[in-house]
């Protein structure tokens, strides 16, 4: 069966009876339809925050055939559970451009699911919907004020950075010219629109505490200069009140359930090549606040999603990770051994030890911020015994804890070994995690650490523009921000050829952006674009509807 099929199958549970084994009222849940539910940020408790676990799931170096870290972090919760451990799994929100581009559905897979998957993959609660339209806003009064004659700042065109969202995949809109109906349709100037899960208002969403330091964020997003050279932010446009009007319920985390009829809550989605890639602060917290255990998920592989994770969003909220479950495939190994894509399923033990050192660089990585990593083999039928145990002799050979996971068919019960293997390391009193960088370390600095250190570079380059973003950061005050690096996520280098572990390659700081709103920095590398393409057969092709209203085609 599809997922699909499994997921249609489940007598789901009404939201209110989720939310009483959460911890929540039914009578302070706002209720969208029986399946889904917002929580009010009321219910966020720092001191049970504090006493409860939070387990990151990551992995290796994505590829063409999936890794499945969402199965995983859903399997991982369900098998908590079901060993005695009150787990929540808290996972980021779906974008339309992957889901109808190549993805066709990101709500995990088999019986390690969360549902409604179909309301979660395409509309949800209308997070996106809001996030798109306070950006868009923004963007109007923006251009508003280039326009008047009585209320404007003097805005110089030349300088203004915002460009506008949309939540799909159109290389189209990439550049666009905006003001060419005339001397009433608006100043003639070039923007264009960058993917919504890669707006600002996404990340600042994501980082933000409460309302009031949503609020404060929206107002220290940095627009560009009048022509007087004058620095101006959201703020000075008197924008940051609406915008946070359309967000007051976009900042509530989304309550749903998983296959097995447990809590999980799933809010905001960043991606993690382009942005932090990791589910709210609030959710987070949220589900700390009612959990032994808190299982949640960056984005693409450990040099991304999960470094900006520990550096920017643990940084940002006080939060300690106890362990990272590092997800792990025979078929991605495989790739990263030189396997042909077409090949992965057919038993090649040579190409799986040719893939092992990339495995080997995350597991380093995930040890240089003091972290303890489990490795989860995320089983496909296609792997063979001797290709599992060739990375379980791997890992013990590198100290490390290893279990074989097989959720998508078995679910929870498929992640019992797994989460006692976890248990194991969080009850060993694990040390407390060290970020990689100190945010008050000079740019560059911040940069070249991450670039050597995580990614294995042997330096950086900087072009002419990111030099003069350089000097334009230092100018404006706003040195001292975090590193949100934009890479392929498709090798541990800037470029996506490079497969496995490479080394003496150089990274290409191309510009950098400033997100001083979500509070850090946006060098931008190798060839890596804010607005992906649709494949040349997008997923959408096979999604349709019947008419009972039933659809189809989502995976």
């Amino acid at each position: 069966m599809t997922d699909l099929d499994i997921a249609r199958k489940v007598d789901l549970h009404h939201i209110s009876k989720i939310a009483k084994k959460f911890g929540v009222s039914e009578d302070d849940i706002e209720m969208y339809g029986k399946y889904k539910a917002k929580i009010p940020l009321s219910y966020i408790d720092e001191k049970k925050v504090a006493k409860s676990n939070l387990i990151l799931v990551s992995a290796i170096s994505p590829t063409p055939a999936g890794e499945g870290k969402t199965t995983v972090s859903i399997g991982l919760s369900e098998g908590l559970n079901k060993v005695g451990k009150k787990t929540t799994v808290v996972l980021r929100e779906p974008s339309l451009g992957p889901v109808f581009g190549i993805k066709g559905g990101a709500t995990g897979g088999g019986y390690s699911q969360v549902l409604p998957m179909e309301d979660i993959n395409l509309h949800f609660t209308g997070d996106f919907s809001a996030i798109e339209k306070a950006h868009n806003l923004l963007a109007a009064v923006i251009d508003n004020n280039i326009q008047s004659k009585t209320n404007g700042l003097g805005l110089d065109p030349r300088t203004i950075s915002w460009k506008r969202v949309v939540d799909m995949n159109d290389r189209s809109l990439r550049r666009i010219i905006v003001g060419l109906g005339g001397t009433t349709s608006g100043i003639p100037r070039e923007t264009g629109f960058d993917i919504t899960a890669a707006s600002e208002i996404m990340a600042i969403l994501c980082l933000a505490a409460d309302l009031h330091d949503l609020k404060i964020r929206l107002g220290n997003i940095f627009i560009g200069y009048t022509f007087q050279k004058k620095p101006i932010y959201a703020r000075d446009l008197n924008a940051g009140g609406a915008m946070a009007a359309l967000l007051k319920d976009a900042i509530k985390p989304n309550l749903v359930q998983t296959i097995e009829g447990n809590p999980a809550i799933i809010h905001g989605g960043p991606f993690a090549n382009i942005a932090q890639g990791t589910n709210s602060v609030i959710a987070t917290r949220m589900g700390m606040t009612f959990s032994d255990y808190t299982v949640t998920e960056a984005g693409f592989g450990f040099d991304l999603g999960a470094e900006k994770f520990f550096d920017i969003k643990c940084q940002s909220a006080g939060l300690s990770p106890k362990a990272v479950v590092l997800t792990t495939t025979i078929r991605a190994l495989k790739y990263h051994g030189g396997a042909d894509l077409k090949m992965l399923t057919e038993p090649d033990c040579d190409a799986l030890r040719k893939g092992l050192p990339n495995l080997e660089k995350h597991l380093e990585n995930i040890k240089q911020f003091n972290v303890t990593p489990v490795i989860a083999i995320n089983r496909f039928s296609s792997d063979t015994d001797e290709e599992v145990r060739i990375i379980q002799e791997k890992a013990q050979d590198l100290g490390v804890k290893c279990a074989v996971a097989d959720l998508w068919a078995k679910g929870g019960e498929g992640a019992i070994d797994l989460a006692h293997k976890v248990i194991e390391v969080v009850e060993t009193d694990p040390p407390i995690f060290d970020p990689m960088y100190d945010w008050s370390w000079p740019v560059k600095k911040k940069i070249e650490t991450l670039a050597t250190k995580i990614y294995g570079a042997e330096h950086v380059d900087y072009s002419s523009q990111a030099k003069k973003d350089l000097k334009k950061i230092s100018e404006l005050g706003l040195d001292q921000m975090p590193i949100c690096i934009a890479k392929t996520q498709k090798s541990l280098s800037d470029n996506p050829l490079l497969l496995g572990r490479p080394k003496d390659f150089i990274i290409t700081v191309r510009e950098i952006e400033i997100a001083s709103g979500a509070g850090f920095l946006i060098p931008i590398t190798g060839s890596i674009m804010r607005m992906p393409g649709l494949p040349a057969h997008p997923a959408s092709e096979n999604i349709s509807i019947d008419n009972y209203g039933n659809i189809t085609g989502l995976m």
